[in-house]
């Protein structure tokens, strides 16, 4: 199992958002590359990124943070504002490891498996829920579509990895939705990564407990940051 330490960036830096919201966000780091070197020489093998701009600007905005990051010599898992083939490619023409289809996902599926079919193996689909329900523009609509509902639409397509954030608990240190991810995981034939709560050790014993209905990761951001958890005993502990 996988552990992805996150940054998100808005205006360049990193910061962590509460429950998605823009106005709610705390700066940890003004260099994103000095916080991947620091992920980096504590053993994490990805970094989770999210351009937070372009979330909501519908195209890339942290272009050159994100660039400076891939320079850390780090896998890099990307989402935020990729919305058309194009992107697609800038992104990994620039070095981009994964790039990971939230909203394009719901809005444009046809995105989603054209996509994997250029780049198998490489593209993961976004799957950020309040309240069960799937949230697009950088969560800021809530659409009728269900978690379950959305995922199945590409069991078939080569997709690597579901990305499942419970919306409600990201930045807020409550403890992941380990329940509604495996439930998850096991309906459907993608790995399923958790993101979203995730405040502890404890925390990453409980999704690692699931790891056979499909869970291959867990994602966490601010827990880092406050020193909740200590990167290199999280790696340890999802490696072991």
């Amino acid at each position: 199992m996988i552990f992805f330490p996150a940054i998100d960036l808005k205006d360049g830096v990193c910061v962590r958002l509460i429950k998605g919201d823009m106005n709610q966000a705390t700066t940890f780091n003004d260099s994103p590359a000095d916080q991947a070197r620091q992920f980096a020489s504590a053993g994490a093998q990805w970094i989770h990124v999210v351009d937070l701009n372009g979330a909501f600007a519908g195209a890339p905005v942290n272009e050159a943070a994100v660039k400076d990051i891939i320079a850390a010599g780090i896998p890099v898992q990307l989402g935020g504002g990729i919305r058309s083939m194009a992107t697609v490619d800038a992104w990994f023409s620039a070095g981009v490891a994964r790039i990971v289809l939230g909203t394009a996902a719901v809005k444009n599926p046809d995105l989603v498996r054209k996509a994997c079919r250029a780049y198998p193996g490489r593209i993961a689909v976004g799957i950020d829920a309040r309240g069960g329900r799937v949230a697009t523009e950088g969560w800021a609509d809530v659409s009728e579509l269900t978690t379950l509902d959305l995922a199945q639409r590409f069991v078939d397509s080569g997709v690597a990895a579901v990305i499942h954030t419970d919306i409600d608990r990201d930045g807020v240190l409550a403890g992941p939705n380990v329940a509604a991810s495996a439930e998850l995981a096991r309906a459907v034939a993608i790995p399923v990564i958790v993101s979203g709560g995730v405040s502890s050790l404890d925390d990453l014993k409980a999704v690692k407990a699931e790891a056979a209905s499909g869970i291959a990761g867990v994602i966490s951001g601010r827990a880092i940051y406050d020193g909740r958890i200590n990167l290199k005993d999280a790696v340890a502990l999802l490696n072991e």
